[in-house]
């Protein structure tokens, strides 16, 4: 039977008005509609003091993460890069898609739900319990405490932690001006950026950021041209752990759901080659889990993919390693 052209269009206008309803619960925006990242409540206090708690608080100290999330990752990625496994315990939590939240395959600190830890650590009721999370576990005469839940800070912080087998430090960039200038534009057009895509509301939300996003990895592939190998030049740097978790993300979910499709990444030559060297370093492909991505972004965010189907890609690292690693011919 033929569906009268008056009920299509109907139906159109009624599931536009449910798509806005359904993204302004999934990804808060602007009233030009773009989108808006929440501030993360435990966040912005000096980082001395709570470097040095976190010092003191060696071996109760607990970082969270989710192997979905990209601000995880590089907290992730740092903790693991420095070797702090001995320092700092390593939580990770699993997505509850209809519950909208993060859980703990096992109950940590009496909580079965990251938002039961959160309540416990005296967060404000209307926060996100959002991850990473670096904890302080408490004793016997403390409770838990969250020292932060800021993905930028988190890495400051684990980067001034006494590693136990390395001094790798990612704030000893040969070019210290070019880092911050690289890590303030890509936290923007990039890591920001893909989700700009995602999540724009309209037609010229997304053109802007799409915009905005292959110009800045365009910068970002000339920068790694003229001073490689890595983005500050000899010395891996901050900027090198914040681009990371967005780009190996690429493939698998951000060029497909998120409309990040004008160029394939292999189109930038310097950072295909600099994605590889990356993923090779000891401790890095541990971090990555490409079935999860796909799990996480495809299954859960039904605003943007309603019908739930999971994409094939790579199963693992393995498979993602013969994808990073694969030579591009022009």
């Amino acid at each position: 039977m033929k569906v009268p052209p008056a009920l299509v269009a109907t139906a159109r206008c009624l599931w536009q008005w449910e798509w806005q309803r359904l993204m302004d619960g999934l990804a808060p925006a602007d009233s030009a509609g773009n989108f808006q990242r929440r501030p993360s409540q435990f966040s912005g206090a000096a980082l001395t003091p709570l470097v040095e708690q976190a010092i003191n608080s060696q071996g109760k100290l607990c970082l969270i993460v989710g192997r979905s999330c990209p601000w995880a990752h590089r907290a992730w990625l740092v903790w693991s890069l420095r070797d702090l496994k001995e320092l700092i315990e390593l939580v990770i939590v699993e997505p509850d898609p209809k519950g909208g939240r993060w859980v703990f395959k096992e109950p940590k600190f009496g909580c079965y739900a990251l938002t039961e830890l959160y309540q416990l650590c005296n967060a404000d009721g209307s926060s996100r319990a959002t991850v990473p999370v670096l904890l302080d576990s408490g004793d016997a005469n403390h409770s838990a405490k969250i020292l932060n839940n800021e993905s930028a800070e988190i890495i400051e912080i684990l980067n001034l932690l006494p590693p136990l087998k390395n001094s790798l430090d990612f704030s000893s960039a040969s070019n210290f001006e070019l880092v911050k200038n690289l890590s303030d534009l890509m936290q923007h057009n990039v890591n920001d950026g893909v989700y700009r895509c995602g999540f724009a509301r309209n037609q010229s939300a997304y053109d802007q950021a799409e915009h905005k996003l292959f110009s800045t990895l365009k910068k970002l592939d000339e920068a790694l041209t003229n001073q490689g190998p890595w983005l500050g030049g000899t010395n891996l740097s901050f900027a090198d752990v914040r681009l990371f978790p967005t780009l190996i993300r690429w493939e698998q979910v951000y060029a497909p759901l998120f409309a990040c499709s004008r160029f394939p990444l292999f189109m930038f030559p310097a950072i295909w080659a600099w994605r590889a060297k990356f993923f090779d370093l000891p401790g890095v492909a541990p971090t990555c889990s490409p079935a999860a991505w796909r799990q996480d972004y495809f299954g859960s965010l039904f605003p943007l993919h309603p019908s739930h189907i999971i994409p094939a890609g790579p199963e693992s690292i393995k498979e993602l390693r013969i994808l990073v690693n694969a030579t591009i011919k022009p």
